[in-house]
């Protein structure tokens, strides 16, 4: 099976930095709130503190452990957490790399403490072909904007990204599974004659309008589902009195 995704974009910025990010990410995953402070303030030296603190952020953005090198981050960022932390030489950083254990030793206290899980969970990754599956049948988007969006899911739900060709072939089975499913939701034929003679393949234009009729009906049905779930119907009460008859009138 091909695997003509991600972009040369999207593997450039895949699990590591493409440049100096925007002054918006470092403000949006490398903030560190009360209990990161109390985490890191478990280090005794600055360039300890300072070494745990990219790793806390870097499994935010760009959602891995930066492998070989945890420091493998622009300069910018690290500025950003020195100056949180009260450390007035960020380059004290460099320093932190000296001690291969501790930095290993701290990736998994990250992943005890904060709950991120390897993509290897079954768990996590069947989370996320649902995800897919899901987006895949009710969305019009291609197999570029499917990957994007199983990143930002992959951040969002704690789950460390996985190798690139191996998530492009998760989103690449799942878009494979909705495309048999459309057609076979659509009735598109594969050929053959049968008990009325050969049957007739229906244009391009009327599999079209059936797929849409099918796909705006499964949504509306979610839609309708979940709000009865929401706001279940009453129970019937009995009747107190038994109907009258027309005897009775």
């Amino acid at each position: 099976m091909a695997v003509e995704f991600p972009t040369d974009e999207q593997a450039a910025g895949y699990g590591r930095f493409e440049g100096e990010p925007a002054q918006a990410e470092p403000e949006r995953f490398f903030f560190l709130d009360d209990a990161d402070r109390e985490l890191v303030a478990q280090r005794r030296s600055p360039h300890s503190r300072l070494g745990f603190a990219v790793q806390l952020g870097t499994v935010r953005f760009p959602g891995a452990f930066l492998s070989p090198d945890p420091l493998d981050v622009p300069r910018n960022v690290v500025d950003y957490l020195a100056g949180q932390l009260a450390i007035a030489d960020p380059s004290v950083v460099k320093r932190y790399t000296d001690w291969p254990m501790t930095v290993y030793e701290h990736g998994w206290e990250i992943r005890r403490v904060c709950g991120y899980r390897d993509f290897s969970d079954a768990e996590a990754s069947g989370q996320l072909r649902e995800f897919l599956a899901g987006r895949a049948w009710t969305h019009a988007e291609g197999p570029v904007a499917l990957f994007g969006q199983a990143v930002a899911w992959l951040r969002r739900h704690r789950v460390l990204l996985p190798g690139e060709r191996v998530l492009a072939r998760v989103v690449t089975a799942v878009r494979v599974s909705a495309t048999r499913r459309a057609r076979a939701a659509i009735g598109c034929p594969q050929g053959g004659v049968g008990r009325r003679g050969p049957r007739r393949r229906p244009s391009h234009a009327a599999r079209a309008r059936r797929f849409r009729r099918i796909r705006y009906r499964d949504v509306c049905v979610g839609h309708i589902e979940g709000r009865a779930d929401d706001h279940p119907r009453p129970a019937s009460t009995s009747r107190t009195s038994p109907r009258p008859t027309r005897a009775s009138w």
